[in-house]
């Protein structure tokens, strides 16, 4: 079993980072963005969008995108390089940080539920795709000749 090649989990990680931080924005600034403003506004929290709160989500988009891809390098000794182990680490990053913290709020109330729903669904898109990105970037070390 090779060792992690860590340059190529960070380039593909990047590659990640940048679609779920594309797909983050799009869908949660563009598309959801006025269901957020009116669900943190029945919280009496107005949403607030500054400088500091975006860069905190682009590197946390970042994160997760290193994350996935650490993921498939992980998994590739037992389930083999290429798409499916690509998929079965992007589902498992999108259930435990996706999708789990997400049903935490639901007994609370807290968001409308079919804000929840779309923002899950669209969260599991871009994370397959992120995913297989990302993983198409990593390639292990190859043995050097001594």
């Amino acid at each position: 079993m090779g060792k992690i090649n860590w340059g190529r989990v960070l380039l593909g990680g990047i590659v990640a980072g940048i679609i779920i931080d594309v797909g983050e924005f799009v869908l949660h600034g563009v598309v959801l963005g006025p269901e957020w403003r009116q669900a943190m506004e029945a919280l009496g929290r107005p949403l607030q969008e500054t400088v500091g709160n975006m860069i905190f989500y682009v590197l946390l988009g970042f994160a997760y995108g290193v994350l996935t891809v650490w993921l498939y390098a992980a998994f590739r000794p037992r389930y083999g390089a290429g798409p499916n182990t690509a998929v079965r680490a992007g589902f498992g990053v999108w259930l435990l940080g996706y999708l789990l913290p997400t049903l935490g709020w639901v007994p609370m109330g807290l968001f409308p539920g079919q804000l929840l729903r779309i923002a899950l669904l669209a969260g599991l898109a871009e994370i397959l795709v992120a995913t297989l990105a990302g993983a198409w970037f990593y390639k292990e070390e190859t043995a050097r000749a001594s």
